[in-house]
């Protein structure tokens, strides 16, 4: 038996070199060779060629005679490989190829690996090619420019160098990374569905850009509606319309949505907050929840893998064409929301008479067109990723360059000012260009008109600045910031601000972080961001319920807050808000006194001990009549407070009909009907809580003076107590009443009563003229609303007749209400 030495195999590159000895033919390996066309065999001083007739094998010929061979198996090389370029980041089609760069300041070596859509399902990398520092890399990026097919092709990249967590660095070069630039993210197809084996981890590559056809956009282009005329509504993608009672054809997506737009235009908001809509990992908190009989999941989102890709499994497609359907089916949402007509002109209470409406023709018209259409702007998690702390999964960041994407300790422990195990080290000059470009991609490739940025209070945190001298403590010269201290000027807050297309879309804070940093009213705003208003909302909340010591604080809020904007900013700078995805529903805002999170399974330690809520005198949602019909009230009264107040309105997604959680406050880890839409139960509310809701914020839209551009002055805004132009502003007060000029509805009257006890008030005199009942909380639907095509209207406004004669109205308890000054034809 011949002894075979295979010492080298000579390849172009990308360069493979094996050794092997055998004995026996039975005994060669098969091994995969890529790009080789003219192979040489060298076997210590002689030279054996490979020779075959089958294109896809070769057989080892030495000395001039057939030895005992070994089957070497050929695999095409699909790919022609140069040395590319260092820009832009990420997989970039180009005329002619592919173009891949990314960027590591600490790796030694790169290997970018490329699947088949087959080969990826069977966890196989297709090709690798190594990448050549002297060639491949330019400063810290390293890229590579192929030619070649790229249909249905994915790519990840191995990086190689320190294991050192107490440096900062976890390279593990057996490990396939995501690249941070990815357009889509390609892992299981199914939202919930677990991996191969039980796997809630498995690989997950990015797609393989290649000549396609554009997506049409039908000619959309950006709304730039001014700030003010905005109604926000919080949607989440998925329980908008998984429950069976949507009756969508395809539930749960972004199709799903589109199917169900036209609910948006009914309800009169003109803008959605999608929540979380970048690669996420829904099994990321995958388990067993015996109290529910089902399975946690990362229902919210707010736990992101990749920046640029849109969630996959949001889409009807799934991972179908590489994730490119994915892409296109929220461009579609994006366009259908963008080309949706919101009604106003047919809403018949909106004018007194033919006169009154051509004196208003033209504001009209232009109110008719700033809310034609509907805006979208996204939910971004800038402050922490899903790669958690040192316990946590390497699948991007992390193992392509931690000290750099992760604000680190001088030894390697990680801050968590996000409370979720790390902090993005937004101010690093790499990772807010990083920023900055995915902000940039999602205004200009899939037209989003702003974004809400989540814990946005980190990206105003110093970087952190490794600097392995400073871990001992030696002197360093000139000024050095501690890690994640507050900046007055931030550098990313500023880039965004200054950007030629980012300072033109909406730009709304968060403005607090976990690690104690609460900057409401303080946020570095350049004169174009606006906040959530977190005082505004549990302002609200106290005196709506009647509790001591908020009515002065309330006119505030309902002012918009000029307490907190100052310097040049204005009402649109404060996003009001009464209820969001994390905490109460309104319905359970008055239902509940205490948090029930026992679902969660967490024996009911997580979520907001301070709510801030009411039940109305009886805990849970079996109560008596009488509380129930308070409950129905102080909804009543907490939507009406947010559209009179200046400033913009968000309703979260379920409100407008009532519903619940069930006093859960914290619902982030359920797919189920704690977070779905219930849209059997917005059908029963349609004649009471929902059309309250609709008639209300398309009141707030025909109202010149409910969204103005400025804060309001006694020229146009007049307090009032019990009796006109005498406002208590007291500890016990629990009053508040104003007037308001619009040069619409002319004058409006609006009060609320937060007492347990009714009040007869005195309306201010207007000589010609009387007040006339619009809105008053205290009535049953359809009362509560007085619109002019009402049955029994005029019925319902004599019962008030001898009250209003004498310019009095009758107030009960916890009510709220809207009078209109009306010509008095009896004067």
């Amino acid at each position: 038996m011949a002894m075979c030495c295979f010492s080298h195999i000579l390849l172009s590159p990308p360069y493979i070199t094996t050794t092997f000895t055998s004995q026996s033919p039975s005994q060669f390996p098969r091994i995969a060779i890529f790009n080789k066309r003219d192979l040489e065999f060298h076997n210590h001083n002689t030279t054996t060629s490979f020779i075959s007739s089958n294109p896809n094998k070769i057989f080892a010929i030495g000395n001039g005679a057939t030895t005992e061979t070994a089957v070497v198996e050929i695999q095409k090389l699909q790919f022609q490989v140069s040395k590319g370029y260092p820009s832009p980041f990420g997989a970039t089609f180009q005329e002619d190829g592919v173009n891949f760069a990314i960027y590591s300041l600490n790796a030694l070596s790169a290997t970018l690996c490329l699947f088949t859509l087959s080969d990826f399902k069977n966890n196989e990398v297709t090709e690798y090619i190594n990448l050549d520092p002297l060639v491949n890399k330019t400063g810290c990026v390293w890229h590579v420019f192929l030619k070649g097919d790229f249909k249905d092709m994915l790519y990840g990249y191995k990086f190689d160098g320190k294991f050192s967590p107490q440096q900062g660095h976890y390279y593990d070069s057996s490990r396939i990374l995501l690249d941070p630039y990815a357009k889509a993210v390609i892992s299981r197809g199914e939202f919930g569905a677990v991996g191969p084996d039980g796997n809630c981890w498995p690989q997950m590559a990015g797609m393989v850009p290649f000549n396609h056809e554009e997506f049409d956009w039908e000619g959309d282009l950006p709304l730039k509606y001014p700030q003010k005329d905005l109604i926000i509504y919080e949607m989440h993608v998925r329980g908008f319309t998984k429950h069976e009672s949507s009756n969508t054809e395809f539930p749960g997506t972004y199709l799903g949505v589109v199917e169900k737009l036209d609910h948006l235009k009914e309800l009169g908001v003109n803008c959605i907050e999608l929540m979380p809509c970048h690669e996420f990992n829904e099994l990321e908190y995958y388990s067993y929840n015996a109290v529910q009989g089902d399975y946690r999941v990362n229902f919210w989102g707010y736990s992101t893998i990749n920046y640029f890709s849109p969630m996959i499994r949001y889409s009807s497609a799934g991972i179908k064409n590489c994730g490119r359907d994915g892409i296109n089916e929220i461009k579609f949402l994006i366009k259908e929301a963008h080309k949706r007509g919101i009604e106003v002109i047919n809403i018949a209470y909106a004018f007194i008479s033919l006169i009154f409406y051509l004196s208003c023709f033209f504001r009209l018209n232009y109110a008719f067109i700033a809310i034609l259409l509907e805006q979208v702007i996204m939910d971004v998690v800038f402050n922490h990723t899903a790669e958690g702390n040192e316990k946590g999964p390497i699948i991007s960041f992390r193992g392509v360059d931690n000290s750099v994407y992760y604000m680190v300790a001088p030894k390697g422990e990680f801050y968590n000012y996000s409370g979720c195990g790390n902090t993005f080290n937004c101010n690093h000059p790499v990772v807010r260009k990083f920023i900055v470009d995915c902000l940039r991609y999602w205004v200009t490739e899939m037209h989003v008109d702003g974004f809400r940025f989540d814990l946005a209070s980190i990206m105003t945190r110093s970087s952190s600045l490794w600097n392995g001298v400073n871990v001992f403590g030696a002197p360093i010269e000139g000024d050095l910031l501690a890690i994640g201290t507050p900046l007055s000027s931030p550098p990313l807050i500023d880039m965004i601000s200054n950007d030629p297309i980012l300072r033109g879309v909406k730009l709304i804070a968060e403005a607090w972080d976990a690690g104690g940093l609460y900057q409401v009213g303080t946020f570095p705003h350049w004169g174009i961001w606006s906040e959530w208003n977190g005082k505004y909302r549990d302002t609200v909340r106290q005196f709506i319920k009647g509790t001591d010591g908020f009515a002065g604080a309330f006119a505030e809020c309902v002012c918009g807050s000029p307490n907190l904007y100052q310097g040049g900013r204005k009402p649109w700078n404060s996003i009001n808000l009464v209820c969001a995805h994390d905490g109460f529903t309104l319905a359970d805002l008055v239902t509940y006194n205490k948090k029930h999170n026992l679902p969660n399974g967490e024996d009911n330690n997580d979520g907001e001990n301070h709510n801030n809520s009411w039940n109305c005198g009886e805990e849970g949602e079996f109560v008596s009549a009488s509380v129930k019909k308070l409950r129905k009230r102080q909804m009543r009264n907490f939507f009406l407070t947010l559209m009179v107040s200046q400033g913009v309105p968000m309703i979260y997604m379920g409100d407008e009909y009532g519903h619940t959680k069930g006093g859960n406050n914290n619902t982030y880890c359920h797919d189920n009907y704690h977070n779905y839409f219930r849209w059997d139960k917005k059908e029963e509310s349609s004649s009471d809580f929902f059309r309250f809701c609709r008639l209300l914020t398309k009141f707030r839209q025909e109202c010149e003076s409910l969204g103005l551009d400025d804060f309001p002055t006694s020229e146009r805004l007049q307090w009032h107590g019990h009796f006109p132009v005498t406002p208590d502003w007291s500890e016990s007060s629990r009053f508040v009443a104003f007037t308001l000029m619009d040069s619409v509805k002319g004058e409006i009257y609006v009060a609320f009563n937060t007492s347990h006890l009714p009040f007869t008030i005195t309306l201010p005199e207007r000589p010609g003229y009387r007040w006339e009942p619009l809105i008053d909380t205290s009535k049953s639907a359809p009362y509560d609303f007085l619109t002019p095509d009402l049955p029994g209207r005029d019925i319902a406004i004599q019962q008030y007749a001898q009250f209003l004669d004498a310019n009095m109205y009758p107030m009960l308890s916890y009510s709220s209400i809207i009078l209109l000054r009306t010509p008095d034809v009896n004067a």
